[in-house]
Formats: structure tokens, sequence, C-alpha cells
């Protein structure tokens, strides 16, 4: 028997590769002999860098940026077995876990950090990108993380502006005469699965702008900074940022990668599928067991299990998923590619117990465990 093992992390419990070992473990339990692939994964978000790096036998890499309130922390991003690639979550050097929730105002934070690991890959030989958005704690238009790249923005007064989104609307001019000589050679693809234009009702401050800190009026007011940098931009560049689809993601982190390092914005999960070769490594396999923290309406729109079952379903491979939490809009994916799921919850518990990592390990370990118990017996059956 071979089987496939490709889950994300259930978040804030455990990883994508505890996760597979913990699986695997609970198939060798019953199928000693059988074969087992292990794909970690990720859907652009928290864990890509792990998920890919493992997936490819890359390397990790430490690195002290500035982070979002201006201080000094250490980020981490990855390189993978190419050793030509790097990949990096915006989150580590500019995320909303960086900053305590008493500090969380989008006027005054940077993206600077980003542009510091970018930096840092590229003198580490790195030329190709893959660059996870998501659960910034910014609204800066990705500014800083260009200012970090050697983008000059200047005021009325030709000065460099500063750190932030409180700076946006006094920048009037762009001075490209100092950009990073290697970023020219670099090609960046981003995981974003939003499509969210710049600034608007639809944009990064009115959509996102609340969940990192701010009140209506400094909305109103971030908004007012995206549209006037976006002006800016048009009137020296000739580039329409705005329009962009998924130029308000991450606080328009979408439209600085789009516009001025000309990146290719795409779905994460199709992203991360294509580099780990999931569609290869689903050649010969018998099942494919994926999975995630819960399992729910937002899986069918374009989450990574989801993204998995796809594939499956192409090659007509069984497809079992678990979670630690499935909602009554699961059944939708069993019409999606996912032949059926399971909740790994077996004793009712506080949620501070089922997000225990080494219950989940446990309970994934033990449901794998009983999932092909039940195979076993069924092919045992058949073969009679």
């Amino acid at each position: 028997m071979k089987v496939l093992i490709a889950i994300d992390s259930f978040k804030g419990s455990i990883s994508s590769v505890e996760g597979s070992e913990a699986i695997s473990l609970g198939i060798k339990d019953i199928y000693p002999e059988a074969e087992i692939v292990t794909l970690p994964l990720a859907d652009g978000g928290e864990g890509t860098v792990e998920a890919l790096v493992q997936a490819t036998g890359g390397k990790l890499v430490k690195k002290v940026v500035l982070g979002p309130l201006k201080e000094k922390v250490e980020a981490m991003y990855g390189i993978l077995g190419d050793g030509k690639t790097a990949v990096i979550e915006v989150a580590e050097a500019c995320g909303l876990p960086l900053v305590p929730s008493n500090q969380r105002n989008p006027f005054l934070t940077t993206t600077y950090g980003v542009g510091e690991l970018i930096s840092d890959a590229i003198e580490k030989g790195c030329r190709e990108f893959v660059i996870g958005l998501g659960g910034s704690a910014t609204n800066d238009a990705g500014v800083g993380m260009l200012q970090a790249l050697g983008f000059r923005f200047l005021n009325l007064h030709d000065e460099e502006v500063g750190l932030g989104a409180e700076s946006l609307l006094s920048i009037r001019k762009i001075d490209l005469s100092h950009v990073h000589a290697k970023l020219k050679e670099c090609s960046f693809k981003v995981a974003c699965d939003v499509n969210n234009p710049l600034y608007g009702p639809d944009g990064a401050a009115f959509i996102f702008g609340p969940q990192k800190g701010a009140t209506p009026d400094m909305v109103k007011q971030l908004d007012k900074g995206l549209e006037h940098f976006a002006e800016i931009v048009l009137d020296e560049l000739g580039t329409d940022i705005h329009n962009i689809e998924g130029a308000g993601a991450a606080g328009g982190l979408g439209a600085a990668f789009s516009g001025f390092l000309h990146a290719d914005l795409q779905s994460g999960i199709e992203l991360v599928l294509k580099i780990i070769e999931m569609e290869k490594n689903m050649q010969g396999v018998d099942f494919v067991v994926t999975g995630e923290g819960k399992l729910d309406g937002q899986t069918s729109m374009g989450k990574a299990p989801l993204g998995v079952a796809h594939l499956a379903q192409k090659y007509e491979i069984p497809v079992v998923a678990l979670a630690g939490g499935v909602t009554e809009e699961t059944a939708a994916l069993n019409e999606l590619g996912i032949t059926s799921y399971f909740s790994i919850m077996n004793a009712p518990m506080t949620l501070e117990e089922a997000m225990d990592s080494k219950v989940t390990y446990n309970n994934l370990r033990s449901t794998t465990n009983q999932l092909f118990r039940l195979l076993q017996a069924v092919r045992t059956g058949v073969k009679k």
C-alpha cells in the first residue's frame, strides 16, 4: 500500500511536519510495510516556509530585521533545495503577533523588515522568490519593504519620508537611482488569496485595517494615504497599482510586489502544490490523507485540503480528511474530491485541551489507526 500524507498545520496546535509524523505512525501501526510519502502542506500563509523547506530538502535562515514597531526582531525565511529560491512569509517581519494588542496602530507599523529579508536572500545567491502574504500588522502599501530595497520616496523638500503609513500622504516623488542592483535579476511569485484593490470600500484600509487596530477615523485617513500613493505611482512611473487584483493584500504589499517588483500574484495553494510537485508525487498512490485544524465552508474556497483533493480526484484516488473541528458546511467537500472526513476529537474537552500539541498528535495517530484498521478489515473481506 502507498499512502500520500499532505496536511496543513493545525494552527496554534501542531505543525504540518509533526501532524504528518503522527498520521504516518497511525498507518504503520496497521500496515507496517506501507510506503508513505509525506508532503507537509501550506496555502501561502503560516507554515509555508517550513512546509516548502521540508518538501524540497532546503534550509532555514534566521535574520535580525526591523520589525513592524521599528524595533529589532529575529525573523526566519527558507532557501529551498535548489539553493536559488527563497521563501518568505511577510508575517515573520511585519506580522500582527509581533505587535502587542495595546500597541496596534497601522499608521505607525512598517514592512521594512520584509525588504531586509529579500535583500539578505539576494546576497546569499537567491534570484527566485516565493512570498506568502497574510497576517501583516501594516498598511503602508509596502513602502517600507521598498525603502529597504533602495527605493526612495521623497517629500516636497526632496527629503526621504519616514516609515509607516503615516508617511504616505507626504510622498511627492519616487527616486529609483539607489534600488538594489541585483533586484532586476529576481523574479517573485506571491501567494495571494484575496482580490481586494488597494484603496476604496473594498481596499486594504477598510477591509483589513480594523483588525490591525485602526479606528473608523483612522481607516478613512489610511485609505486617503493609499489613494494618494497610488496617484503618485501612476504619475511618476505610469503604473496603476490600485486596480491590480490582490493589491490590497497585507496592507498593500500586494500592490508593491506587483507594481514595483513585477511579481506574479497567484493562488497560494496552487503555488505551493506546484513547488512541491504534488501531482508527480501522487503517481501510484492508493490513498491520500489530508487535513487542517478546522474543516468548514472556507475549505471549499481554495484552502489546502481542497487543492489536494482536486488533484487526487483527477487520478481517482480516495481522499480522507482529518480535522480538529468539522462544521455542517463541510458536507459540500464530498462533492469536491474529499471522499470522507473525520474529526479527531474523541472526548469532550476544553478548547485549551484540544489545542494542546500532544493531545492533537495522539488524536491524529489514534484516529488514523482506527481508520486504517477498518480499511484493513474491508480489504481482507474483499479478498476472501
